[in-house]
């Protein structure tokens, strides 16, 4: 059983007769290093040996900054995109404010479907959890609080297409860029 223990915490999952290393191969190497610099740190994958943990102290000494400037600029494009949107409704429709209402409203509802509603249903599928569970463990991530009660690709009963860690790792970084746009928001309403 400590030999079981032991492996499971080197990374190596038991999947029936055979092991993974998937915490560890591409997908769940990048998926980690995303949680790194988002600052999420589920706390389920931790590196084990000094050198690891000097290396993700680098890391995220770089990382986080670089992270906090990319998120920045894919909210900034988002912003654009919805005031260009705007605009040329208001010069086809000759619409006043009406327009930026709109498109506001457009860009707060395909955020909410693409970033909180939606991926849910993704996680009913993949992970077997329910919607709620799925709503619940969207919030906590892209808000960053990132408990660790629910971590993605995690169940060793599960198998895991290859594309799932990646899609959800880029889901975070545009889901906490559109996340900071309604909370900025929120806090210019509260201002």
């Amino acid at each position: 059983l400590q030999g079981i223990i032991r492996a499971y915490k080197s990374g190596i999952t038991l999947q029936g007769n055979t092991t993974s290393l998937g915490r560890w191969d591409f997908s769940g190497s990048f998926f980690f290093s995303i949680s790194a610099i988002t600052t999420i740190g589920y706390g389920n994958l931790s590196p084990s040996t000094a050198i690891g943990r000097i290396f993700c102290i680098v890391f995220a000494l770089f990382g986080i900054p670089l992270n906090l400037v990319l998120l920045n600029e894919i909210g900034q494009l988002m912003l654009l995109g919805v005031q260009h949107c705007a605009r040329h409704l208001e010069e086809v429709f000759h619409w006043q404010n009406k327009a930026s209402f709109l498109m506001k409203t457009c860009a707060l509802v395909t955020g909410l479907l693409l970033f909180l509603l939606l991926p849910p249903l993704l996680f009913s599928e993949k992970e077997g959890w329910s919607y709620e569970e799925g709503f619940y463990y969207s919030f906590i991530t892209l808000s960053t609080i990132g408990f660790g009660d629910y971590v993605i690709g995690m169940n060793p009963d599960r198998t895991y297409p290859g594309w799932y860690k990646n899609v959800i790792s880029l889901w975070i970084l545009f889901g906490m860029a559109w996340l900071a746009l309604v909370i900025k928001f929120c806090i210019n309403i509260l201002e």
